[in-house]
């Protein structure tokens, strides 16, 4: 285990080394990497992390609950709506249980585009992400704020003439207020045929509130893209004109759970959900 740990830092260095990457400077992808317990991070990632767990000792748990949201949200989707396309974006650095492999798990056929902007990630995404030999698994660099050309691009894997699931985990509170979060949604969404559906969670600002405050003050202190935390009502937003999936919007831990997934001891996560398009 420590020579594989040992190799997937290697791994990361070379990578970023190719990529001209800045390692100096804290990344929110590598630090969420570092939260999920990854390799792929650098010491001033780890010493971001490390402040903010300060703040709020519980997100590590939260973290993993909002990934096990993602796969269970995938399963569903795939299994139960006959989803066949996902657009994940926001991406992240590889990690167990990708949008690709729950998906091709159910139905080996779906297709998958994965968009991130940041190098570091789309170098692993192209190395360690392979799809199956039924499905397809594509990468593109892309900014959200930049919806347009997120869908030219996943246009030549994916048939937008079909219900696609777009999947935004964990990635809006790195959109400020004055950018709109809230018409870069809607945006993508009005792309998308009738039958589709947005997977979105979204770090709370509603609970624990001082911590939270004081874990977000510490977090943009550090990290190269700041977050904006936002309350259960306006992550609300991001689902107007859908129709939320039983439970509804809810913490994501609470969202459908499977037997012996992890709860976080405050009984609080980020907020989350699943909304069709009518």
């Amino acid at each position: 285990m420590a020579e594989e740990q040992a190799d997937r830092s290697n791994m990361a260095a070379e990578l970023s080394r190719q990529a001209g990457i800045d390692t100096s400077v804290a990344h929110p992808a590598r630090v969420y990497d570092y939260w999920l317990g990854g390799k792929d991070n650098f010491a001033a990632d780890r010493e971001a992390a490390e402040r903010v767990l300060a703040a709020t000792p519980g997100l590590r748990v939260r973290v993993r609950a909002n990934r096990a949201f993602l796969a269970r949200a995938v399963r569903y989707l795939a299994a139960e709506e006959g989803i066949r396309q996902f657009l994940d974006i926001g991406t992240g650095i590889p990690s167990a249980n990708n949008t690709h492999e729950v998906a091709q798990a159910v139905a080996p056929d779906s297709r998958i585009v994965y968009v991130d902007n940041d190098p570091i990630v789309l170098t692993h995404a192209r190395a360690l992400l392979a799809s199956g030999p039924e499905g397809s698994t594509q990468y593109v660099d892309g900014d959200i704020r930049d919806s347009a050309a997120i869908v030219e691009a996943a246009a030549s894997t994916l048939d937008f003439s079909q219900p696609t699931a777009l999947m935004l985990l964990g990635i809006m509170h790195l959109v400020q207020d004055s950018e709109d979060p809230y018409r870069i949604v809607a945006d993508l969404m009005s792309q998308l045929p009738s039958g589709s559906y947005l997977v979105l969670s979204h770090p709370a600002s509603d609970f624990n509130v001082t911590e939270q405050a004081e874990a977000q003050r510490r977090y943009n202190e550090r990290v190269s893209t700041p977050q904006t935390l936002r309350t259960r009502e306006e992550v609300a937003r991001f689902f107007e004109g859908l129709e939320l999936v039983p439970p509804g919007l809810v913490y994501v831990h609470t969202w459908r759970p499977d037997p012996g997934d992890m709860v976080p001891q405050d009984g609080k996560s980020a907020h989350g959900g699943v909304g069709r398009k009518p």
